[in-house]
């Protein structure tokens, strides 16, 4: 059997590219490419680039999406993914982007996600807690409905 997929070492999108992102290395998505590769719709991506998270080029009425831009989304949405804000998601991309040491980079983006990681299990117990009261009280219901 092959190992190969099992010792494979996967960097999260959220911790940005493994080295520096060319400004520009002439490889360039329009919008429709750049939302077919993401799976995400024109006006998302232009969202982001009103929230100044991309930053296409522009050819007259045209957005072009260059390598920064692919890497940034990638950040992006694993960063929503998780719930991050946009705050968050900008010093993450700040931080990917920066000239600060890769590990002091890797070291901030984790302390984020397992800040982030707290709360969400914080909103899990309490999440539970209403269901358990929804089931609860659905269950109240159906014992007044069969006792008619």
């Amino acid at each position: 059997m092959n190992n190969i997929a099992t010792n494979m070492f996967v960097v999260p999108d959220i911790a940005g590219p493994l080295g520096k992102v060319p400004e520009d290395d002439g490889q360039v998505l329009a919008i429709s490419e750049m939302s077919e590769l993401f799976g995400v719709t024109l006006r998302t991506l232009r969202f982001y680039e009103e929230k100044g998270l991309l930053n296409p080029t522009r050819r007259g009425a045209r957005r072009f999406y260059a390598t920064r831009d692919i890497s940034r989304m990638r950040i992006i949405l694993q960063a929503k993914k998780i719930g991050l804000t946009l705050a968050e998601v900008r010093r993450v991309i700040s931080l990917v982007e920066s000239d600060t040491p890769r590990s002091d980079q890797l070291n901030e983006i984790r302390a984020l996600c397992e800040s982030q990681q707290e709360m969400l299990m914080e909103q899990k117990v309490l999440l539970d807690e209403q269901v358990a009261e929804v089931s609860g009280i659905l269950s109240a219901f159906d014992r007044m409905l069969s006792d008619k």
